[in-house]
Order: C-alpha cells, then sequence, then structure tokens
C-alpha cells in the first residue's frame, strides 16, 4: 500500500479555508500525476485537483476553479489542496491519489479514476 497518508481535513464554516496535506515520499518513484477526489454520501466520485509533476503543470475541476489551489512540496515531499471559500457543497471525504499519466492532458483536474488513493479525510462545511 503506497504510504498516502492525509491531514488537514475538519469542519468549518461556509466561506472558511482549510488545507489538506499528503506526504508522498514513497510515492514519487511510481507515479507522475497527483491530486485530490472527493466523494460525498450518496454521490459519485468528483476529481477535484491534479499535478503533472513532469512539468509541475496543475488543473483543479470547475467546481472548485478559483477557489481551489494544489500544489507541491517537492523538497517536503509533500502535496498539498488548499481550500478557500469553502461551500456546503464542498463537503465530502478527500482523497489524495496518484498514478502514471503519459501527458498533462490525461492528468487533469477532473480525473476520478486513480491507481493509488489513501483513505481519505472528512470535510465538512456547514451554511
Amino acid at each position: 500500500q503506497v504510504p498516502l497518508v492525509e491531514s488537514g481535513g475538519g469542519s468549518v464554516q461556509a466561506g472558511g479555508s482549510l488545507r489538506l496535506s499528503c506526504p508522498f515520499s514513497k510515492y514519487r518513484e511510481r507515479a507522475n500525476c497527483m491530486g485530490w477526489f472527493r466523494q460525498a454520501p450518496g454521490k459519485q466520485r468528483e476529481g477535484v485537483a491534479a499535478i503533472f509533476s513532469g512539468g509541475g503543470i496543475t488543473d483543479v475541476a470547475d467546481s472548485v476553479k478559483g477557489r481551489f489551489t494544489i500544489s507541491q512540496d517537492i523538497a517536503k515531499d509533500t502535496l498539498y489542496l488548499e481550500m478557500n471559500s469553502l461551500k456546503p457543497e464542498d463537503t465530502a471525504m478527500y482523497y489524495c491519489a496518484a498514478d502514471i499519466a503519459f501527458t498533462a492532458d490525461t492528468c487533469r483536474g477532473n480525473r476520478y479514476q486513480w491507481k493509488y488513493w489513501d483513505e481519505g479525510t472528512q470535510v465538512t462545511v456547514s451554511s
């Protein structure tokens, strides 16, 4: 199992911010596309953001564009998801994920199928 252990989830009021982090030290040799997806109860999995490490190309889904930012700290081997202006509809379990992508076009923010993902962290946004 790839060690993808998230931190940073929690409960906030609408308009608030959270930052999720995900160490991927042992993962760097296995994947070049990393990202986040989420799933709310009774809903389908939804891709949120992705970063193509080959060129540091980032992309976020339309539903979070302008509010969420994905980044990675190579020195710390950590992936981040900065979430601002949170809305109640952002409430979901968030998963850090990774996979191989042949091109940046296949490492998009709305990607919802991944080879590796962790146990997830809950984000709850109250109105």
